[in-house]
């Protein structure tokens, strides 16, 4: 049996999606079952209806659209209650890859059920990859990476007032 290994993309700067679903369009490519967990993203981007069309398992979505920090008390049971369902939905299916993107945030933020979250990585099959990205990782995940890649940001297009752009961005 093949080895899995864990995947950490973390840091400040941009590319950490880009990456996992750069990962998961190779496994895809290479005959492997994907399953994709995107915590507290709502509206689709550009990847998701290429990587359901080529048979990735996407499961994402939060209470409206606002940020997490503009939620009430409410909204924020609701999103953390179908991040849950998201992930147990995701842990039910087969996958060789594993992306759970943004779990950082979603751990830091409690908008998860932390157990859950570090069960699926922890006792992921034998065989599976597994993705985890964010800006600042639980400890536990720096320990279980394997890959640990920390994205810096040394200049942005936001610092000069472009807004984020389609196709690049999101």
């Amino acid at each position: 049996m093949e080895l899995g290994l864990v995947h950490l993309y973390w840091g400040e700067g941009k590319g950490k999606t880009t990456a996992a679903m750069g990962l998961a369009l190779r496994a895809l490519g290479q005959g492997a079952r994907v399953v994709i967990v995107q915590f507290l993203k709502g509206a689709d981007t550009g990847e998701v209806p290429l990587l359901r069309q080529l048979g990735a398992e996407i499961y994402r979505g939060k209470a409206g659209q606002k940020f997490i920090f503009q939620m009430d008390e409410a909204e924020k049971a609701a999103t953390r209650r179908l991040q849950d369902q998201n992930l147990a939905a995701a842990l039910a299916r087969p996958a060789d890859l594993l992306v759970l993107d943004e779990a950082c945030a979603a751990w830091q933020l409690d908008m998860v059920d932390r157990q859950l979250l570090e069960r699926a990585v922890r006792g992921r099959p034998a065989g599976q990859e597994v993705v985890l990205t964010g800006r600042t990782p639980a400890p536990w995940m720096e320990e279980l990476a394997d890959y640990s890649t920390e994205m810096r940001c040394h200049r942005h297009p936001y610092e000069k007032g472009i807004a984020a752009r389609k196709g690049v961005e999101f």
